[in-house]
């Protein structure tokens, strides 16, 4: 498997290795913001879920490590608040739109890394005088690597794209809920 992997490596053009090498750095990329922003959105969460139950139990105060009452410092006026929601579910956002943008081009990519090396198959065949499928369906799988690299690349980019606005979503829910209370209560 490794030889083969090398094998392919060392005879792919020059277009097929620019490909495959920004595939791999969009995968790593896809990877590192996943786990950076699963980590941090799961934290705030965490804190806000907390915050709100502190708010809809007798204690009835907001809890000092939300988000929101850094950012309110303790003004329960509308205005404010909604503003906080908004700066703070722009923070939580960040790098979402990236994994939007590897999901919807990795393939593209992909594919135009196949062509090219379909290109160039059939260029060096055009020296030959008779080709037969023998010859030319192991230089076509080899140029079909690079559209399995793109989709599989954009597979974990929408999927984590998803599971990051869901987590979004989440905690737009619980800084909404908490400024509801906020302003009801004065």
């Amino acid at each position: 498997m490794i030889d083969t992997a090398l094998n392919y490596l060392g005879n792919g053009s020059a277009i097929t290795l620019l490909v495959l090498l920004s595939l791999s750095c969009y995968f790593v990329l896809v990877f590192w913001i996943f786990i950076y922003r699963i980590l941090s959105l799961n934290s705030s969460i965490f804190n806000e879920k907390k915050s709100l139950e502190s708010l809809t139990s007798r204690n009835a105060s907001i809890s000092p490590f939300s988000a929101l009452h850094k950012c309110a410092n303790n003004v329960n006026r509308k205005e404010i608040l909604h503003a906080c929601e908004i700066n703070i579910i722009k923070d939580a956002s960040v790098g979402i739109s990236w994994m939007s943008i590897i999901a919807s081009t990795s393939p593209f990519i992909g594919l135009f890394g196949t062509v090219v090396g379909i290109l160039e198959s059939f260029s060096k065949f055009s020296s030959h005088s008779k080709v037969g499928f023998s010859v030319i369906a192991p230089a076509i799988s080899e140029a079909l690597v690079a559209t399995a690299a793109g989709i599989f690349v954009a597979i974990f980019a929408y999927t984590f794209h998803q599971i990051l606005t869901r987590k979004v979503y989440e905690l737009n829910t619980y800084l909404k809920a908490q400024s509801e209370v906020l302003i009801a209560k004065g």
